[in-house]
């Protein structure tokens, strides 16, 4: 009775200018989803241990647990001191050969070579060139980069103690590239194969999936189907580990809907505003569920061909003015 008394109280009689001036939307049915709300799990895509590629003592480690770091950022540091001699005398072979080399062309030019000895400068010269590169691969080796940006989560070395080849020494995770984890009850399989829609909703921000992947077998215990989905490469301010809630499509029905800019929220009371030839009127309304393009589903308040305005504050000054 209370919510009856105070919709009498906005309505009038408005004038036909004042009527034109507001802006109007034909309420009709219209094709809507039906849809389905379960919860993910967000986890990164690329995850990642660094291993040593060469034996060494630790001798800096530049970054700990929950750090963020960025591509090519140096991790840690071996001790060189071994790869580095190696290096310098690979270089001075590598120097020494390429001057034998130009000397014996040179020569072989001159005809004081033999064809067999400036093939000799050759081969030594590509052996002392293998060798330098090696030895300089072996050196860039003690210095464990960054292979993408991310976040370090686990140490499995501490400094001073000597990595062996093959052994793990930090394990990161890339926030650049993330998904979403769902089970999906068997009940909903059909469904979700048949629509391929997905919506991600968190901190009241929306994302729609991509690349859903269905696991082709259930779990034994839970009789759910795995899908995997990728987010959108974006700031979606989401993180490894952490729970979020996903919209699934479900089938489709015709639902009254209206733009969610036209519902206004008196108490208790939901109502939107309406025009017909008797004036402006506010008229309770019973909500459902959020729609795509910011609609709002009516569930009962509202029929077909009720013109519903879309700037309620707009009204209400009309109201004001008319009583």
């Amino acid at each position: 009775m209370k919510n009856l008394i105070l919709l009498s109280i906005f309505c009038c009689s408005a004038s036909l200018a004042q009527q034109a001036a507001l802006k109007t939307l034909t309420v009709k049915q219209q094709p809507a989803m039906l849809t389905r709300t379960l919860y993910g799990k967000i986890e990164a895509t690329h995850r990642a241990t660094v291993s040593a590629q060469t034996s060494g003592r630790v001798v800096e480690i530049n970054v700990d647990i929950g750090d963020y770091v960025k591509k090519n950022t140096v991790l840690i540091r071996l001790r060189s001191t071994n790869q580095q001699t190696r290096l310098n005398a690979a270089s001075a072979r590598y120097k020494k050969a390429v001057a034998d080399f130009a000397r014996a062309r040179s020569l072989y030019t001159k005809k004081l070579f033999s064809k067999a000895m400036l093939d000799k400068a050759a081969a030594d010269l590509k052996s002392a060139q293998s060798e330098f590169n090696q030895a300089r691969e072996e050196l860039e080796r003690t210095v464990i980069r960054a292979p993408y940006s991310g976040i370090v989560v686990k140490r499995h070395i501490q400094v001073g103690e000597t990595a062996r080849v093959g052994q793990p020494l930090l394990t990161g995770l890339s926030l650049e590239a993330l998904r979403v984890l769902v089970e999906i009850p068997q009940d909903m399989l059909q469904a979700v194969n048949r629509y391929r829609y997905a919506l991600v909703l968190a901190g009241g921000r929306q994302f729609k999936l991509s690349k859903l992947s269905l696991s082709p077998y259930a779990d034994p215990k839970s009789h759910s189907f795995t899908l995997k989905a990728d987010l959108p490469k974006t700031d979606s301010g989401l993180y490894p580990g952490t729970f979020v809630k996903v919209r699934f499509q479900t089938g489709t029905a015709k639902k009254l809907a209206v733009p969610r800019q036209a519902i206004v929220h008196r108490g208790e009371v939901t109502a939107v505003y309406t025009v017909d030839d008797t004036g402006i009127h506010m008229r309770q309304v019973r909500t459902g569920s959020p729609l795509p393009e910011a609609r709002v589903e009516i569930l009962s308040g509202l029929a077909d061909g009720d013109r519903v305005v879309l700037d309620p504050v707009k009204a209400t000054v009309l109201l004001k003015q008319n009583r």
